[in-house]
C-alpha cells in the first residue's frame, strides 16, 4: 500500500477548510490512491483469517489513512482511538474491523513486510462467533508464515498487569465504546510495546513484540496505517465498514490520530503538504473522509462482490 506513495510527484492544488464535513478538502488526486495501487500495495491480509476459504477467493476491503513516507522514513509509533463496533449474526465467509498497523517494507518484495497491528474485529470463521474481538498480530515474512491474532503462537508476549488479553470479547454498549491503542517501539528495550485505554490519558501496558522475531522492524518502521478493513469470499456481497454509515458525522471515526517516540510521548502529524494519504480500495462501498483535528470518518454500507 504505501510503495504506492512514491508512484508519482503529488501536487496540492487546493486547501479549503469546510465545517460542514469536518474535512480538508485537497485535491482528490492528490489525496486518494487509485484501487489498483492499494490492491498492488497493501499490507492488510486475512487471507489465514477465513480458514474454510480459498485464499485466492478472499476480497480484502480498506479505508485507512495512512503516513505519506517511503522505505527510507524512520517512524517509532503510532497512535490512535477506536470506534467500536458490534454485529449481529455475520456469516462466516466475512470479516469487519478496524485497526493501527505499524510496518516496515523495503521495496515491492511482500517476504519484506514486517507489521505488527491492534484493533477489534468480527470474524466469526476465526474466533467461532459473531462478538467483536481486540486483537493483535504481526509478520515477519508478508503474512507467509509468520504471526496470529491472538497468543494462540508465539511472538506477543502478555504482560502479567496486562488489562486485556489477545482475542478478548470486548462488548460496545448500545453500539458505544471507544478504546486507544499505542504502539511504539520502547527505547529502553528496542521492543514494539503495546498499550490499550478507555481513552487518551490513561493508558495501560498490554505486552510488547521483542524485535528479534523481526528483521527489518527490529529497527524502526516507515509506513503507519489507521482505518478500517473488511473481507468476503468473491462474488458474496461484502459486509458493512464500521457502522455502515458514509463517512461523515455519526459515522465511525478514528481520533488522536498522532505518532509516538521512543519515550512513549505521542505528538502530532501535520497533514500540510501532503502527510498522509487516503487508500480506498472500492469506492463504490466505503470511503474515508479527509484528516482534521487528528480524526477522520471512515465507512460504508459495503456490498462489493469483486
Amino acid at each position: 500500500m504505501t510503495q504506492a506513495m512514491c508512484l508519482t510527484q503529488v501536487l496540492v492544488l487546493l486547501v479549503l477548510y469546510s465545517y460542514r464535513s469536518t474535512a480538508i478538502s485537497w485535491s482528490h488526486d492528490a489525496y486518494y490512491v487509485n484501487d489498483m495501487q492499494i490492491r498492488q500495495h497493501s499490507f492488510w491480509n486475512h487471507s489465514r483469517l477465513l480458514t474454510k476459504a480459498n485464499e485466492e477467493n478472499i476480497i480484502d476491503h480498506y479505508a485507512i489513512i495512512s503516513s505519506n513516507t517511503d522505505p527510507q522514513s524512520i517512524l517509532l509509533g503510532g497512535m490512535a482511538t477506536l470506534d467500536v463496533y458490534g454485529v449481529e449474526n455475520l456469516s462466516n465467509d466475512k470479516i469487519i474491523g478496524s485497526h493501527i498497523c505499524v510496518i516496515n517494507q523495503q521495496g515491492p518484495d511482500l517476504s519484506s513486510h514486517n507489521a505488527v497491528v491492534a484493533g477489534w474485529m468480527v470474524n466469526p470463521s476465526y474466533f467461532g462467533d459473531s462478538r467483536t474481538h481486540f486483537f493483535t498480530q504481526w509478520t515477519a515474512d508478508g503474512y507467509h508464515s509468520t504471526g496470529c491474532y491472538d497468543t494462540a503462537c508465539a511472538g506477543f508476549v502478555l504482560v502479567k498487569s496486562a488489562p486485556i488479553n489477545p482475542g478478548a470479547i470486548l462488548d460496545p454498549i448500545d453500539g458505544k465504546l471507544k478504546i486507544t491503542l499505542k504502539i511504539f517501539k520502547n527505547k529502553d528495550d528496542g521492543n514494539w510495546w503495546l498499550h490499550i485505554g478507555r481513552d487518551n490519558h490513561n493508558l495501560t501496558a498490554v505486552g510488547y513484540w521483542p524485535k528479534s522475531i523481526f528483521n527489518n522492524l527490529q529497527y524502526n518502521a516507515n509506513y503507519i496505517q489507521w482505518g478500517g478493513h473488511t473481507a468476503s469470499i468473491l462474488d458474496n456481497a461484502s459486509p458493512p465498514m464500521g457502522n455502515g454509515h458514509w463517512p461523515k458525522q455519526h459515522a465511525a471515526s478514528v481520533r488522536d490520530v498522532r505518532y509516538v517516540d521512543a519515550s512513549g510521548t505521542s505528538y502530532g502529524i501535520d497533514p500540510w503538504p501532503l502527510g498522509l494519504r487516503a487508500y480506498v480500495s472500492h469506492k463504490k462501498c466505503y470511503d474515508v473522509s479527509y484528516f482534521l483535528n487528528e480524526m477522520f470518518y471512515y465507512g460504508g454500507p459495503g456490498g462489493c462482490t469483486k
